[in-house]
């Protein structure tokens, strides 16, 4: 069987667009070359920022940018396409109605795999972009399982955010995987049941994270749809 070619519409950040590429071949089972899967990647950092359109109000929607780049990666052969972006599934149905080949949802194959693998969860804890909070993206499809969403407190969550404004630049440290921990570590004080790191440049710092419970990174969790996909086994959440 031919794998499938994956497109991905990425740049949001473009950091995180390649950590996610290096996720997909760590995640393939491979003994050469030709067993990775193909992948046709648009890293277009210049996409309007979510940040300014959700959560300022001030900037442009990015849904047209992210409808050309998925127009062209269908015609240029791909046969599903991913966001690596949790906030920027905010126009998901856009981009859907922009090609005729199935995009991935990357929250829809996060909250499947947490809810499989926990089918009596009760709180999940996020660490999330405020625009990811705004918009409920988790908060949706978790509520109608019966779970409850908690994220972190607002002094929190503002280092958070100062963070992921870092690691977009490339410029970040220690003290932002310390403001990760802290992050999680009040999440499971207050009863989470397991985490999801839910935003994409949060995951390039998360490994090591150790809180008592599972936490979900939701690039990897992609990374592995993506495999699963391209290798013809499938995934429900598609």
């Amino acid at each position: 069987m031919t794998d499938k070619v994956v497109g991905v519409i990425g740049g949001m950040g473009p950091e995180a667009t390649v950590d996610l590429m290096m996720r997909v071949i760590r995640a393939t089972p491979a003994e050469d070359d030709i067993d990775h899967i193909r992948m046709f990647v648009d890293n277009n950092p210049k996409i309007p920022s979510r940040i300014k359109a959700i959560i300022e109000g001030t900037g442009e929607s990015p849904a047209p940018s992210m409808t050309e780049m998925a127009r062209n990666l269908a015609a240029s052969g791909a046969d599903f396409l991913v966001i690596p972006c949790n906030t920027a599934h905010y126009y998901y149905d856009e981009v859907c109605r922009a090609v005729d080949i199935p995009v991935m949802n990357m929250i829809d194959v996060t909250v499947e795999t947490v809810l499989k693998e926990n089918a009596s969860i009760r709180i999940v804890g996020l660490l999330a972009s405020k625009a990811v909070l705004m918009t409920g993206l988790y908060l949706k499809p978790f509520k109608r399982k019966g779970v409850d969403v908690i994220s972190p407190s607002p002094e929190v969550q503002e280092l958070l955010m100062a963070s992921v404004r870092k690691i977009k630049t490339g410029k970040y440290d220690i003290g932002d995987r310390e403001a990760l921990q802290s992050a999680a570590e009040e999440l499971v004080g207050k009863g989470a049941e397991a985490l999801i790191v839910a935003c994409t440049e949060l995951s390039i710092i998360c490994d090591g994270l150790d809180v008592g419970v599972k936490v979900y990174d939701s690039s990897q969790v992609l990374a592995e749809s993506i495999v699963r996909m391209a290798k013809g086994r499938g995934f429900d959440g598609l």
